[in-house]
C-alpha cells in the first residue's frame, strides 16, 4: 500500500464522518439556539429543556435521512473492499 492510497482512504473516511455527522450537528445547534433564546426570554433555567428537543430533532433526522446514511456507508464499505487487494500487496 502506498502513502497516497493510505492518505486517500484517510481523507475519504474523514469526509464520510463529516458528511454523516453534519446533519445531526446542524439540527442540534439550531434547536439549542432556539431553546436558549426561549430560556433567555422566559428566564427559565431548566437543563432538561434543551435535551429533549435536541433528542427529538436527532430522531427526526435519523428517520428522514437514515436510508441515505445507510446508502453512503454501504457505498464507502464497498469502495474499501474493492481497495483491499491493493492494500494487501
Amino acid at each position: 500500500m502506498t502513502e497516497s492510497t493510505l492518505m486517500s482512504i484517510a481523507r475519504d473516511s474523514i469526509l464520510m464522518a463529516l458528511m454523516l455527522g453534519a446533519p445531526f450537528f446542524a439540527v442540534s445547534l439550531m434547536i439549542g439556539l432556539v431553546v436558549s433564546l426561549f430560556q433567555a426570554v422566559t428566564q427559565i433555567s431548566e437543563m432538561t429543556l434543551s435535551f429533549v428537543p435536541k433528542l427529538l430533532g436527532v430522531v427526526v433526522i435519523l428517520l428522514f435521512l437514515g436510508p441515505w446514511f445507510l446508502q453512503q456507508i454501504a457505498r464507502f464499505t464497498v469502495q474499501l473492499f474493492d481497495l483491499l487487494p491493493q492494500m494487501v500487496r
